[in-house]
């Protein structure tokens, strides 16, 4: 069992309880899913762009990355509907824990004037969306393989209902917000 997990067993569940007022234990908030997404504009004139995103979404998190295609035909992008444009990947379980773990204590840390993710990411419904601007923050990533420093979205996904319990959860779990 990964030590997030452990943590959000034994120490954040009970804390969260105190803290809401929850009458049972099956209310607290717990995480859901974390989708991971890499969008890739210029994959539409070079189809290699997309094997090397694919490959470093599954050094990152350890599971096979779905390629994403355009919902949309956009003339000016020379964009066709259909083609591939990205890939994302659905942590569910362990490895979801395994990531958020890698994501607040290890590769967070090492982004350059780091002084927290914003608290205002939130979409209403208790879910938390960032913005990764390099991937090569986190510590798979071998520089010298890497063509193109490219970001990524990361979207965790939580049971929570409003904003102020997705953002207990998380911080609890030791997201490091802006003070």
């Amino acid at each position: 069992m990964s030590r997030l997990k452990e943590k959000y067993d034994n120490i954040v569940k009970p804390e969260l309880m105190k803290e809401f007022n929850y009458s049972s234990i099956m209310e607290v908030p717990r995480l859901e899913k974390i989708v991971v997404n890499v969008g890739a504009g210029d994959a539409v004139s070079n189809s290699k762009v997309l094997d090397d995103i694919v490959e470093e979404l599954r050094t990152l998190t350890g599971q096979q990355p779905v390629v994403t295609k355009a919902k949309n035909s956009i003339s000016n992008f020379k964009l066709r509907e259909g083609m591939p444009i990205g890939a994302k990947v659905t942590l569910r379980g362990e490895k979801m824990f395994y990531f958020l773990d890698k994501l607040v204590s290890i590769a967070l840390p090492r982004v350059r004037d780091f002084r927290g993710v914003s608290a205002n990411s939130f979409d209403g419904r208790g879910n938390y969306t960032m913005g990764v601007k390099e991937q090569i923050i986190f510590p798979e990533i071998n520089l010298d393989k890497i063509k193109k420093v490219r970001g990524m979205d990361i979207v965790i996904v939580t049971t929570a209902n409003t904003d102020q319990e997705c953002f207990a959860l998380l911080k609890h779990l030791g997201m490091p917000f802006k003070k």
